[in-house]
């Protein structure tokens, strides 16, 4: 992803928005349709922590996967009916071509017909079979560390780093799932988030509780 981004694009508004995402698909729909692809791709954010609890904690607005940048074409490739377009800082921009997505990382899939979204895919930045954060590029996991999955086979991003993206910007649905998992959590995974969030959000309130509980 590059530093600039392209000119155009539309700003949607957010009525218009929820909306559109209403008919949004679930885990096992993108898991079905996904079946056999070669790209390490998992389902992120809120979805995926409900995957890791094993059952649905609250309305989800969208559903949200992760894949190498690389990878993506692979994943366009299960979906010719459909359209992707480029989102970045609350713009977006239909039906993007190699400009577009080299300037963003986040990317919708469109029904043409009706106009509406189904699936968030965020393109993450790689090297090789290696994750790298998009914040901080000195944090790199194998994939194999950082995707789980639930018994029937769903691919889901470690807990542990869907709250360390949910800290960013904490809104209240992340402060609630943050509350959520966090009894779940063992050692080992509440010791590797204290290092993310001292690595990535410095002195984040978050940190006290998971030294506390």
């Amino acid at each position: 992803m590059t530093e600039s981004l392209p000119p155009g694009g539309v700003v949607l508004d957010p009525d218009e928005l929820d909306a559109r995402w209403a008919d949004s698909w679930r885990p096992e729909d993108v898991a079905e349709r996904l079946d056999g692809v070669g790209a390490p791709w998992c389902v992120a954010a809120g979805w995926a922590l409900d995957l890791f609890r094993g059952a649905p904690s609250r309305p989800h607005g969208d559903l949200e996967i992760a894949v190498p940048a690389a990878g993506f074409p692979e994943i366009r490739d299960r979906f010719p009916a459909y359209v992707f377009d480029a989102v970045g800082s609350g713009r977006v921009w239909a039906g993007a071509g190699a400009g577009e997505l080299a300037a963003t990382h986040q990317t919708w899939l469109r029904d043409p017909a009706s106009g509406r979204f189904l699936l968030d895919v965020f393109r993450e930045p790689h090297e090789g079979g290696t994750w790298i954060c998009r914040r901080d590029a000195g944090l790199r996991l194998p994939y194999d560390r950082i995707i789980e999955r639930t018994a029937d086979g769903i691919p889901y991003l470690a807990p542990e780093l869907v709250l360390l993206f949910k800290a960013k910007a904490t809104r209240p649905k992340d402060r609630a799932d943050f509350d959520g998992v966090l009894p779940l959590l063992g050692r080992a995974r509440r010791d590797a988030l204290s290092g993310w969030l001292e690595r990535v959000h410095p002195g984040h309130p978050w940190l006290a509780e998971l030294a506390g509980r």
